[in-house]
């Protein structure tokens, strides 16, 4: 065990926008961390961003699963590193409207339309690109901001919200009946951005061990696969310097 498992642990940390079903997933995920890398690793998942990334300014975090939107700010001003990103699960955005409502596209919705979102930075950003198409943008249109996908969709069931913008995975989380009230107008096709697993500079000596842990973790005589199932990954993938750098150039483009 290394010097370091000795004394404070590590702490991992998830970008907020994960889906609640995959809370428990989580913490099998770092106890099985724990136990193939012989350090001492305590998960913190805080309630929203805000708490995050003062957590992030108080040099707090070593380990962390961002989107891409605070990627950019830990590597640029924190000094992580991405090595890993999950396979086939890039980061697309559904613009959704309750299945009642008479917008067929999002050229139907008009200056005034009541936009409800959460804080996931990288979400709101996609989703108000996509409305450029009918002519809307943060003058023009009401926006609530609400803590979970899934509150974001009981306020458009509850007709105090004309649209809201979804993560795609937290889209396809909601449970069935809920989704079948609702109806999609616009899905991004980004394909490029994506959240990544960081590792921080109290870390570094886990980027290499780490790295060639998660990618064998789908291999058939891996005990990672149970765990793969329960954080709902198929697999993860390397996600070098130079991916990290294009996605976070992307991310400027788009908040041009």
């Amino acid at each position: 065990m290394s010097e370091n498992a000795a004394t404070t642990p590590l702490e991992l940390t998830v970008s907020p926008d994960f889906s609640p079903e995959h809370i428990a997933g989580w913490y099998v995920f770092n106890t099985w961390l724990q136990r193939r890398l012989g350090e001492r690793i305590h998960l913190e998942l805080y309630e929203d961003f805000a708490a995050q990334r003062q957590a992030i300014a108080a040099d707090k975090v070593d380990l962390i699963y961002a989107n891409p939107y605070d990627a950019a700010m830990l590597v640029r001003e924190k000094g992580f590193v991405a090595i890993a990103a999950p396979r086939d699960c890039p980061d697309e955005v559904v613009i959704a409207v309750p299945a009642d409502s008479p917008a067929q596209s999002v050229e139907d919705l008009l200056p005034g339309t009541r936009l409800a979102v959460t804080r996931d930075p990288d979400v709101n950003l996609i989703g108000m690109i996509l409305l450029e198409s009918a002519d809307l943008n943060r003058d023009n249109v009401s926006t609530a901001s609400v803590s979970t996908y899934v509150v974001l969709a009981r306020t458009l069931l509850q007709g105090k919200a004309d649209c809201g913008f979804f993560l795609k995975e937290a889209f396809d989380d909601l449970s069935a009946p809920i989704r079948r009230q609702l109806r999609p107008l616009m899905t991004s096709e980004i394909s490029l951005v994506r959240h990544v697993l960081l590792v921080g500079p109290r870390a570094a000596h886990l980027r290499e061990p780490l790295q060639q842990l998660l990618l064998s973790m789908d291999d058939p005589a891996s005990d990672g696969r149970r765990t793969l199932e329960a954080l709902g990954l198929s697999g993860w993938e390397k996600q070098d310097q130079e991916d990290t750098e294009f996605m976070i150039d992307l991310m400027d483009t788009l908040m041009v």
